[in-house]
């Protein structure tokens, strides 16, 4: 298969988000994470790295405006 799991990084560290992540959809400022169950989890967050042969979707928080 070829989902990965989402981290957020947050001052260096990173903590896994969602696991089975299948589709990233942009909304109004964010993210919508959606795993191959369909369930879904929006973040307001940005894309800092994609490691696809990890399997690997870090995301950061976008900062408050």
């Amino acid at each position: 298969m070829c989902e990965a799991n989402a981290y957020l990084r947050s001052d260096g560290k990173e903590e896994m988000l969602m696991e089975m992540v299948d589709k990233i959809i942009p909304q109004d400022g964010g993210l919508v994470l959606e795993d191959i169950f369909g369930r879904r989890q929006v973040i307001k967050a940005r894309i800092a790295e994609l490691a696809l042969v990890e399997h690997r979707i870090v995301l950061e928080k976008e900062a408050e405006k």
